[in-house]
């Protein structure tokens, strides 16, 4: 398909863009996703001529291009309850002020239009984030937990993402969330739940990272064919499961990334148990000509190792689909 190939820069914010894109290229990836967090990008700047230039001028001096950007952090912290620690430690000064809770996720909100203001001077269409959620906290659903309190988490999610929307819409911009735990869709049917939601409106679609749908379960390849109309960006990233023991599970006892006693963990795309070559059909089948952007994230593997290996490892089945069928020469007059 030659499908474009695009590193992630999220992982990286500790180096410049200026680093992270001399490896890139050195890599042989096309382009980055390049998230708003450390060096990388400034929402706020995004009527400043000369910072977008200088944002441009790294890309092509390394002959690097972008078909994306990501606000994963600010997004977070649109609709989360509880405003909390891992939130100062994740959104910045600017939008964490004082901490007042509400204030934060006005700030955030506010934070995810800039963002869509930046794609569009930055000349790009899709935005890849998070929307944060006030129901994850539930997710147990014990204690008992109303449905009118559900219901209630749907709608806020929506009071605040709407108004973050008409700005996408007014730019030529879409969003697309990525499925993830902590969120408002995480799974099959709360993905389903926050598109009635929004009304489906198509400013808002999804991000197609199978390595949090992996560890719940959900059949990855399906969930592509499920939302076909709705994947606009594509994560790869990888995991591994290990739960044969019967002593790990799938929420991993809290204990850190890269432990053995895990039930799962996250491990460079082709490495883990994602079945790729099923995914890329898929995605051809759909119709999906965008990037194919990789996220490294994998506790036990050198990331300078594993984001060449993971191209790799995964343009392998970036293949053209047939242009006849291969029963034709049975065909008779």
């Amino acid at each position: 398909m030659a499908r474009p190939f695009t590193l992630f820069t999220g992982q990286w914010a500790d180096l410049t863009l200026e680093e992270v894109a001399e490896l890139a290229a050195g890599w042989g990836y096309d382009g980055l996703e390049i998230a708003v967090s450390g060096e990388h990008l400034d929402a706020w700047r995004w009527d400043d001529e000369d910072y977008i230039a200088d944002r441009l001028g790294i890309l092509e001096r390394h002959g690097l291009k972008l078909w994306a950007i990501s606000n994963h952090l600010k997004g977070q912290a649109v609709c989360d309850d509880p405003i909390d620690f891992r939130h100062q430690a994740i959104v910045g000064a600017r939008v964490w002020g004082d901490g007042e809770p509400e204030g934060v996720r006005r700030r955030a909100a506010e934070e995810m239009k800039h963002t869509a203001r930046l794609a569009r001077r930055l000349g790009v269409d899709t935005v890849v984030g998070f929307t944060g959620s006030s129901i994850w906290q539930y997710v147990a659903m014990f204690p008992p937990v109303p449905a009118e309190k559900i219901e209630a988490g749907y709608a806020d999610f929506a009071e605040r993402w709407n108004p973050i929307l008409d700005v996408f819409d007014s730019e030529g911009v879409r969003f697309a969330h990525e499925v993830h735990p902590s969120e408002i869709a995480y799974d099959y049917y709360s993905t389903v739940k926050t598109l009635e939601a929004i009304g489906h409106r198509e400013a808002f679609g999804l991000n197609w990272d199978p390595s949090h749908m992996m560890w719940q379960g959900i059949d990855v390849v399906d969930f592509i064919y499920d939302f076909a109309d709705r994947i606009y960006h594509v994560d790869c990233k990888d995991t591994k499961m290990r739960m044969g023991n019967g002593r790990a599970g799938i929420l991993s006892s809290h204990l850190p990334w890269g432990d053995g006693r895990r039930g799962w963990d996250f491990v460079s795309a082709g490495r883990g148990d994602v079945p790729w070559e099923q995914a890329f059909r898929a995605l051809t089948a759909i119709g999906y000509e965008g990037p194919i952007s990789m996220e490294w994230e994998d506790a036990g593997m050198d990331r300078l190792v594993g984001a060449p290996e993971s191209l790799a490892a995964l343009k392998k089945f970036d293949f053209e689909p047939s242009t006849q069928s291969f029963d034709a020469a049975f065909s008779q007059d």
